[in-house]
């Protein structure tokens, strides 16, 4: 910028020096004057050129370095404020840490309480015991005293009223200590349905087998039909969902099995309509297009489910299997709303039992994907969902967590029997599943017929919807005593041998009738 207005001048300088020896030699002495003072005129006027060239230049930079600074200032700024915002989420992440500790203390000393209930019970069965032996030695000598028996057969007699009468005692106090463990249990499973209520929202609206596309006015029926019906069998030959097209107004029923046929034939429809055009070519491509972005829809539900979840790692395949569940119903129940549910579970459960929550929560979330296979299988749900995870390099507790969760497979991890559980505590809570009617009325007959099998039972009516088990027996070959065994049998039998949701009630009737007629 220094050397622009020397290079000027000099040139400036040059140029008056030549133009004055030209004027100088064919002018006079005068003219020489003239072009002299011209030629200084010249270079002031450079001079003046390359000074503002030069104040031009300096400004200009000048300002270029403001809008640098400046620049420079707001970067700082944004960098200072995102710096402040990690900071306050941390804060915040602490915070939660902190009331999750004590939490967890205030859990510690709960348990502290029930161990110290049940070691005073355990005293209490003791007392029992040896008051039990104290009276045992006392009927010994009353015998050999009253009866005059050697001690071998009063041993003999009284090792067998002994054995019924500690049996009989031995059912009480069995019946005593589960009814405690069942109150405690409850208390147990009332605090964690809590906890899990607060955390998961679930949906118990149920998805029937059709779906009703909704038309603004009648006159579209013509048009989805086509001429001679070439349009509906179009769609019905792309998407595999039967139209009904009936009297209902302004409603068009799409009937099929599978859900996510039903969702790309309803999308397919929508798009038709609002585009006008409805031709077989048109149709066919639409559908294409609807199943390729239903496709994309399927794997951002199961990411989603699984960023909601804070499951990492899954594979994309296991990922788009998850976001499939969306558009499966097991018993009216949302497959994937059942597996989030159970997730939920698995983590609060293993995290009260001290182990791992995200493994629990991660198998509780997979243990269905058998549900959802790109083939059909011969193979069960449960070990298919096995076979799946163990393919896609799954966790060898997971994969056995799943394969296990319907006893199709031995349990050789911890966490198999919390899947189990949470599963079927997921299947069992009120408004989550329809059952079968043919289902419903076998497993009656099956809690009837069960308990006919017992001597001395005449008649079992299974009532309130098998809620309730109601047995009468014959008075003459069942004592009252027998009565209590016998509820207690059946109720730990229907226990271990079926499947039932929510809980049943065993009631054993003995009546006695004495019947005489006058003449």
């Amino acid at each position: 910028m220094d050397i622009i207005p020397i290079i000027i001048g000099a040139a400036a300088l040059i140029i008056g020096l030549i133009l004055g020896k030209v004027i100088f030699a064919k002018n006079s002495s005068q003219k020489v004057q003239e072009a002299e003072i011209q030629a200084h005129k010249i270079i002031s006027e450079g001079q003046l050129k390359a000074e503002t060239f030069k104040k031009e230049k300096e400004l200009e930079a000048k300002e270029k370095f403001v809008q640098m600074r400046a620049d420079h200032e707001r970067d700082v700024l944004q960098r200072t404020q995102k710096i402040n915002e990690g900071e306050n989420r941390i804060k915040q992440k602490e915070q939660g840490l902190n009331a999750k500790e004590g939490n967890i203390e205030k859990q510690l000393k709960e348990n502290e309480t029930i161990k110290e209930a049940l070691n005073r019970q355990i005293e209490v069965v003791n007392i029992k015991r040896t008051e039990l032996e104290k009276h045992q030695e006392e009927h010994i000598r009353r015998l050999e005293k009253v009866a005059g028996l050697s001690a071998e057969d009063a041993k003999a007699q009284l090792i067998e009223s002994l054995k019924q009468e500690a049996h009989s005692k031995a059912l009480t106090i069995q019946q005593e200590i589960i009814e405690d463990a069942k109150l405690k249990a409850n208390k147990e499973a009332r605090k964690i349905v809590i906890q899990t209520i607060q955390r998961t929202a679930a949906e118990t609206a149920i998805e029937n087998s059709i779906t009703v596309f909704n038309l603004e006015s009648d006159e579209i029926k013509g048009s989805i039909i086509g001429r001679e019906g070439r349009n509906i069998r179009a769609i019905e030959a792309a998407t595999g969902v039967d139209l009904i097209v009936d009297d209902t107004p302004e409603a068009i029923v799409l009937s099929s099995f599978d859900p996510l046929r039903r969702e790309v034939a309803r999308l397919s429809l929508q798009r038709l309509v609002a585009d006008g055009r409805i031709h077989p070519a048109r149709i066919e491509e639409v559908v294409e297009k609807t199943k390729r972005q239903l496709d994309d829809q399927v794997m951002e539900i199961g990411e989603r489910t699984v960023i909601e979840l804070g499951v990492h790692g899954l594979h994309k395949e296991l990922v788009r299997m998850v976001g499939r569940m969306r558009f499966r119903s097991s018993y009216g129940q949302n497959l994937l709303m059942h597996s989030r549910e159970t997730a939920n579970l698995c983590g609060i459960m293993a995290a009260e039992l001290g182990m791992n929550p995200k493994l629990a929560k991660r198998a509780g979330l997979l243990h269905d994907i058998g549900k959802v296979p790109d083939e059909e299988t011969e193979l069960s749900h449960a070990l298919l969902g096995a076979k799946l995870a163990e393919k896609y390099g799954e966790n060898p507790a997971v994969v056995n967590a799943i394969g296990a969760h319907h006893d199709e497979m031995e349990m050789q991890y911890v966490i198999s029997p919390i899947i189990q559980a949470c599963d079927a505590i997921s299947g069992a809570r009120p408004g989550a599943r329809r059952e079968i009617m043919q289902q419903y009325i076998q497993r009656i007959k099956d809690l009837e017929n069960m308990a006919l099998a017992y001597n001395g039972v005449e008649k079992a009516y299974a009532i309130q919807a098998g809620r309730e088990l109601r047995v009468i027996v014959e008075a003459d070959k069942v004592s009252d005593a027998d009565s209590d065994k016998l509820s207690f049998e059946i109720a730990q039998k229907i226990q271990t041998e079926m499947t039932f949701p929510g809980q049943i009630k065993v009631t054993v009737i003995r009546e006695k009738r004495a019947i005489n007629i006058a003449r």
